[in-house]
């Protein structure tokens, strides 16, 4: 009884916690302006099960990609046995699915789960090598100093010390069936194959029940440390850049469905430029309303979804890869846009939590976490789009952030400026007559 209230409370705080957490994520992600992006609902349900469920792009690289699913579907699979330990936690009992399922089922079912927890370790090993010790170039890259290069290695330990307690677990339990004081609803006439790893083991170790009662100890230990694990996992998830386990899924399903490259106009921006060409036209623009402000200068000027597109980012780096901009020297990472746009709505959000909505600390997106320089070097390629995983478009944000450092601030290069001026008085990028546009034919 003392164990199940412990588990009770344990359970009762994560899950506590967690919920709390995710409530002020949805709540600094709906700070967002409105996008509607509820159309075509069954193209939308297909790029959730093909690129969230499916990871299609990943395929670009097969190793990884067979490596990263081994890692995804086996933690996810495999924690389908948490509802068995959640309900063991509560009811007392142990193993309780295996009268339930027949013994032969269950020892089917935790051979699978075996497997799977050994191809995750193997996983989560080879990405520990290619992080630290091969160093892959995405990943030395200088928005991944400090705690983001940290925070991969946590998750990828945390998922292998996980896995090796479900193993050792398994060894233990597969050692003590014969023990009824303990597993008292298994009978002492049900001494099977257990597990395809777990069984092997402890007969080349020779466990059986002589030793029972350490070989409980163990299992008892293990079990609450992985339980205790699992919460603490479930409670370091939205913190983490692993919080794409969960969003990549709505994510994926809410993507922005029009071409690739589209940007998008602001129709009063649209309307005038059009009665400054055609002012005959001034009645098919009713209403007279200026915009309050021209792109985003801060993460409540964006919309939702680029917001959720902030918390989704995984920070793998394949955005920031396939920049031209980034590949020649420049300052311009995709990859930290996105990270700079999500530290930066996590401090909005704590302000809120601290002062009030209204609470302004006099900092923004734009300047105080992404510089003119990095705007500046985008070339609107769209490459880091193509190549994110889960549909993220860094792309946009930064579309919004420049759309406000020009026609907010006025901070353009003197090129641009020129320019500017042309197409305002002459409608051409050149610095001539408009009458005079046509002379080179002449020559």
């Amino acid at each position: 009884m003392i164990q199940q209230i412990l588990f009770v409370l344990l359970a009762g705080v994560a899950i506590y916690f967690f919920t709390k957490k995710v409530m002020s994520i949805c709540r600094n992600i709906l700070l967002g302006k409105d996008e509607p992006l509820n159309d075509q609902p069954k193209l939308r349900w297909r790029n959730m099960f093909i690129f969230a469920l499916g990871q299609k792009k990943m395929f670009n690289n097969p190793l990884v990609a067979v490596l990263h699913l081994f890692v995804y579907v086996g933690f996810v699979i495999i924690n389908i046995e948490i509802l068995e330990i959640f309900l063991d936690g509560i009811l007392g009992t142990h193993r309780l699915f295996a009268p339930i399922l027949g013994f032969t089922l269950y020892s089917i079912l935790i051979s699978c789960f075996e497997i799977l927890a050994v191809l995750v370790i193997i996983g989560c090993v080879i990405f520990l090598i290619r992080r630290n010790i091969t160093k892959v170039n995405r990943f030395t890259k200088p928005e991944l100093k400090g705690f983001p290069f940290r925070d991969a290695n946590y998750i990828l330990i945390t998922e292998i010390v996980l896995m090796t307690l479900f193993l050792i677990m398994n060894i233990c339990d597969s050692s003590n069936f014969t023990n009824d004081t303990i597993y008292e609803h298994f009978h002492s006439s049900h001494k099977i194959f257990f597990g395809i790893f777990s069984s092997p083991i402890s007969i080349l170790f020779k466990l059986d029940s002589t030793n029972n009662i350490t070989l409980e100890i163990i299992e008892r230990t293990c079990w609450w440390l992985h339980i205790a694990g699992i919460f603490a996992f479930l409670n370091y998830l939205p913190y983490s850049k692993h919080l794409h386990i969960i969003l990549a899924f709505p994510n994926s399903f809410f993507a922005r469905l029009n071409v690739i490259g589209q940007m998008e106009n602001m129709p009063l921006i649209q309307k005038e430029v059009v009665l400054s060409f055609q002012p005959e036209r001034a009645a098919e623009f009713p209403g007279d309303d200026a915009p309050m402000k021209f792109g985003a200068k801060d993460v409540k000027d964006l919309s939702w979804k680029s917001l959720m597109d902030a918390y989704s980012c995984s920070e793998c780096g394949r955005c920031t890869a396939a920049c031209p901009a980034n590949q020649t020297g420049k300052k311009l990472s995709p990859r930290k846009i996105m990270m700079d746009t999500r530290d930066r709505l996590e401090e909005v959000g704590n302000n809120i939590d601290k002062h009030g909505m209204d609470f302004t600390d006099n900092k923004t997106l734009l300047g105080d976490y992404v510089s003119v320089e990095e705007l500046r070097a985008c070339t609107t390629c769209n490459a880091c789009v193509e190549q994110c995983p889960i549909l993220i478009s860094p792309l946009n944000i930064i579309l919004e952030l420049r759309r406000s450092l020009v026609m907010e601030d006025s901070n353009v290069p003197n090129e641009w400026a020129m320019m500017f001026g042309n197409m305002e008085n002459n409608q051409a990028p050149w610095k001539f007559s408009n009458e005079d546009r046509a002379n080179w034919i002449k020559e």
